[in-house]
């Protein structure tokens, strides 16, 4: 039996000016057929467990796609059909199939279309039919669609965030298409949209109130007929209509009883609305507050979180650093210029730099400062662990590593990048647990690296397009009334 595998995957921030192109897919991954194993069969990511679960299964794995760019704008309309006419036509030239294995991430955006996901795999199910077993993975921080839903016969989320169970879920979609196919199972699949937003602070699965809802869901595994379930969190920096919370449950051939318990799971993530409300500290407090705490401390820099496609060069907390002088700290940023100007002078050199804010919006202004070029580097590096996002392979570009006298270091990349792995530190020479405090252009992501460090993580509530007070954002086109943008909003949850 022959399953085929397709993903196209990057989360889309409508929030800034610039867009993702068919170049930024082509420079992160653009794979077709064999390619797609050659990247995906090793790694921590979904697609890798496909490829795991299939063998496992002793089902034929017929890789056919995969497209993944960095989390940044939405991609523009000429890129995007480009990208779907590949996938077709890679799909049309495969031959049949008795099934699918799908690797959306549900927060992708075009120009053209809001709902992305929905579209390209409502495509690929007019492609297939109605009949042939698709089931697919998704990003808890997937806005997810009807469409998405109409168009799968199960949809399966990640349980973790930071996202360490990629493969796992990877594994479990390509065990119930198995079943579909040698046992003849019929899954059935209920999704609840509660009208609610989960700012990205409040989205760790480690921490309340993230922790007892995920307690509840596994808990609900146990209960006859039930196949799997899923806790969609959402991303709040998507202008679409699909913009906010869910949950996905499948059951065995068994509709009224999906519909039951995702009804009951809403309920539950409904009634918890509150606690996901939490007060945040701004740039001067937290650095108060770092310097109090057990060191290493990391400061989250959440309005400038990579992973939701903010452009890595904001300087709110550089400039606290610097200015209060803050031994050993250090901060990453996106700064092609800086780079450049560092190797034309070379290692031992001090030169005056502006470092940072070179994007165009307003990100705190760049950092004027003397720097040493301590060392630099060609910015690739590897990381063996399962950490958040599924990468094993990273290259920030060529890179900086600048101190200045006012105790902070600066490692400047001459590409974006997500602060996933300490790789990103390490692979220059640096030693993440020499430092007092450390930022890291993320949210929860870089915990699962972070952690192994860092005794004390603060979330800073810095200005940017991934601001974590989403209030602050102008949304023209999300859903209405939605919590907590309209406190007043009232919904009917039911019990089991």
């Amino acid at each position: 039996m022959r399953v085929g595998i397709l993903g196209l995957m990057q989360e889309s921030n409508t929030f800034l000016p610039a867009t993702t192109h068919w170049d930024d897919f082509a420079n992160e991954t653009l794979a077709r057929g064999s390619e797609v194993c050659t990247q995906f069969a090793d790694a921590p990511h979904e697609i890798g467990g496909f490829f795991e679960g299939l063998q496992t299964a002793g089902l034929e794995a017929v890789p056919i796609f995969a497209a993944r760019a960095m989390p940044y704008g939405t991609i523009d309309a000429e890129s995007f059909t480009r990208l779907i006419d590949t996938m077709c036509e890679e799909l049309k030239a495969t031959g049949p199939l008795d099934g699918l294995l799908v690797a959306p991430h549900g927060a992708t955006v075009s120009q053209e279309y809001p709902d992305v996901d929905g579209y390209w795999l409502h495509r690929v199910r007019e492609m297939v039919g109605p009949d042939l077993p698709v089931v697919g993975t998704l990003d808890p921080h997937a806005n997810l669609s009807p469409k998405m839903v109409e168009a799968c016969d199960a949809l399966i989320a990640y349980r973790t965030n930071p996202h360490v169970d990629q493969r796992e879920r990877g594994k479990e979609a390509a065990s119930l298409v198995a079943r579909m196919l040698k046992e003849g199972l019929r899954p059935r699949m209920a999704a609840e949209f509660p009208p609610t937003a989960i700012s990205i602070e409040s989205q760790c699965t480690e921490e309340s109130p993230c922790r007892e809802l995920y307690q509840l869901a596994r808990q609900m595994l146990d209960e006859p007929g039930v196949l799997t379930n899923s806790i969609l969190l959402g991303f709040p920096y998507a202008d679409v209509p699909e913009m906010g919370s869910a949950v996905i449950v499948v059951t065995e051939d068994d509709l009224p009883q999906a519909r039951r318990y995702a009804r009951s799971l809403a309920a539950e993530l409904w009634q918890r609305r509150e606690a996901f409300v939490v007060p945040m500290p701004g740039v001067e407090e937290s650095i108060e507050l770092a310097l109090k705490a057990e060191a290493p401390v990391c400061l989250l820099d959440m309005g400038d979180n990579v992973g939701g496609g903010s452009p890595a060069d904001s300087t709110w907390l550089a400039h606290a650093l610097f200015d209060k002088q803050v031994e050993r700290s250090l901060i990453t940023l996106y700064d092609p210029e800086a780079v450049a100007q560092s190797g034309k002078v070379g290692i031992g050199e001090t030169i005056e730099l502006c470092l940072g804010d070179h994007s165009g919006a307003p990100n705190g202004g760049p950092l004027v400062a003397e720097c040493t070029v301590q060392s630099l580097h060609e910015g690739r590096f590897t990381e063996s662990q399962a950490l958040h996002g599924g990468f094993s392979v990273f290259d920030q570009g060529p890179t900086a590593v600048l101190t200045t006298s006012q105790g902070l270091t600066v490692v400047a990349t001459s590409k974006r990048m997500v602060p996933f792995s300490l790789g990103q530190l390490t692979s220059c020479g640096l030693d993440p647990a020499s430092y007092r405090i450390l930022v890291a252009k993320g949210v929860n992501a870089p915990i699962a690296a972070y952690r192994t460090v860092c005794k004390t993580f603060l979330r800073v509530n810095t200005p940017g397009c991934t601001c974590a007070d989403m209030t602050m954002l102008n949304f023209n086109r999300r859903r209405q009334p939605m919590f907590p943008f309209e406190r007043d909003t009232t919904w009917e949850g039911s019990a089991v």
